[in-house]
């Protein structure tokens, strides 16, 4: 600029906008200048090494390679087609299952550092196995290591909030029937109690157990049969019917349960047992909206596990709390944790309770956010709002903002208050970095305490260190793979 083009401008009124250092504007706003302060941050943080490493893994050669990887995951991804096919017991189908494991929701985690929703389950786990006979029997068995914890992720199983699966719990089957070398794959997750008082929030009173109790005896039995006589069902094909009907898969899953029960229920009451024990889990399903859930998140672990081992890929495949910790996975690196604290949950709380009873984020129910809805398919669901909190234009803006940080988009799963685009599909950790822009979850709150249960909902993002460790894990990756001078 010359001094008299720099003279004229100065001369004249200015307007400023201002998209760095809010120190550097000062003067200007000193003055009564009018300033717009956009929404920028530098990437990674501002962090010097870790804008280095980003840069190596977007531009170039290797960018072109990272790019190509992340494509061929997600076309895994979206090719998936995971079908509910059973329910058995967790010790006769689940991989490694044996009497004396606990698996539990998140990364790895031992009772000393568990959080109380956490304990709460475990005491209510060991007294349903018969293994204590009271609340203190079974924390002092718990922490003496009477028996050992594993995450449900290094089992191919989910699990809601606290996502407790003992040997004795009935748990859905579902299996990937897509064409390929990973045809018949399976995933596992438990069945869903319902809301309030249960055993995955980290309740364990009589009546969470007799719950429990009844839908190993009964329950799960009569689906089981109902599904044999029935066939398989399409779980792909029902979540997308159930996000054009109000539903994201996540905390809304009024419409994925009504279309679930219309497949079941003629199989159902054909079955040759009593009418009144067909009534009990028909009513059963019918009061429970959020029943659906549990077979989104083996759906969405179908999917994802697909993606995974492919080189190079820095695509997210796993995120997943278990109420002190937050951990994710990456496509390239599958089966190792990065981990941070689990956060603060931002939201909506029942009457009588507030921040102060609030647990950390838990569960391994971010599954549904990483394989492309919940939290991402807001806009497909506005009622939500009135659950987690905000408005019917912030979930459609969440859904906007998510599909910067994703790969592509799953056409299969149409928003139509997008005007049918498909719901944001694909979290590549470059992109979250690049932007300072971290998914965003909704989620259930459960007390800090064991055995009170769940005391609200809201939004959650995973801890920025979760991030910055997987990206500093993808820079050493990819030198190994991609040697560059």
């Amino acid at each position: 600029m010359t001094n008299d083009s720099a003279r004229a401008l100065l001369r004249g009124p200015l307007d400023v906008l201002h998209a760095g250092i809010d120190e550097v504007i000062r003067g200007a706003e000193a003055t009564g200048v009018p300033v717009e302060r956009l929404d920028f941050a530098p990437p990674c943080g501002g962090d010097p090494a870790r804008i280095r490493m980003l840069r190596r893994l977007t531009g170039g050669a290797l960018g072109a390679a990272i790019d190509r990887a992340n494509a061929e995951a997600l076309e895994r991804l979206l090719a998936s087609r995971p079908h509910l096919v059973g329910v058995g017991v967790a010790r006769d189908v689940v991989p490694g299952m044996r009497d004396g494991l606990f698996l539990h929701a998140g990364p790895p985690v031992d009772w000393d550092r568990m959080s109380g929703p956490l304990r709460g389950a475990v005491i209510g786990g060991l007294l349903l196995e018969g293994l204590a006979g009271t609340p203190e029997q079974a924390e002092t068995l718990a922490a003496a290591g009477a028996v050992r914890f594993e995450p449900c992720h290094h089992h191919d199983a989910v699990g809601p909030m606290a996502g407790l699966i003992t040997p004795s719990m009935p748990v859905w089957i579902v299996e990937d029937r897509a064409d390929g070398p990973r045809r018949g794959a399976r995933t596992f997750c438990t069945l869903n109690e319902g809301l309030g008082k249960v055993l995955r929030y980290g309740a364990y009173a009589p009546e969470v157990l007799e719950r429990l109790r009844w839908m190993a005896a009964e329950l799960a039995p009569a689906l089981g049969e109902a599904l044999a006589a029935r066939g398989p069902i399409d779980l792909k094909l029902l979540l997308a019917q159930a996000l054009q009907m109000g539903d994201e898969g996540h905390n809304r899953n009024r419409a994925g349960t009504s279309l679930l029960f219309r497949q079941l229920a003629p199989a159902l009451v054909r079955l040759p047992r009593e009418r009144e024990a067909i009534a009990k889990v028909l009513s059963f399903i019918d009061a429970n909206d959020h029943f659906f859930l549990n077979l989104t998140m083996p759906a969405a672990k179908c999917m994802l596990q697909a993606a995974e081992g492919v080189p190079l890929a820095s695509l997210v495949t796993v995120m997943a709390r278990n109420g002190t910790d937050f951990g994710l996975q990456v496509a390239a690196l599958p089966g190792r944790w990065f981990t941070g604290p689990a956060q603060r949950v931002r939201g909506l709380y029942f009457p009588g309770f507030g921040e102060a009873d609030a647990n950390p984020d838990i569960g391994d129910s971010a599954i549904t956010e990483t394989a492309g809805f919940g939290g991402f398919a807001m806009s497909a669901a506005p009622a939500i709002v009135q659950f987690v909190g905000g408005s019917a234009e912030e979930a459609l803006a969440t859904t906007r903002r998510m599909r910067r940080i994703t790969t592509g988009a799953n056409p299969a799963w149409a928003v139509p208050a997008l005007d049918f685009a498909g719901t944001p599909t694909g979290i590549d950790v470059r992109r979250v970095e690049e932007l300072n822009l971290l998914p965003v979850i909704n989620t259930g709150i459960a007390h800090k305490d064991p055995g009170v249960g769940q005391v609200g909902a809201g939004l959650v993002s995973p801890p920025w260190t979760c991030f910055h460790q997987a990206l500093e894990a993808l820079h050493a990756h990819a030198r190994e793979r991609f040697p560059q001078p």
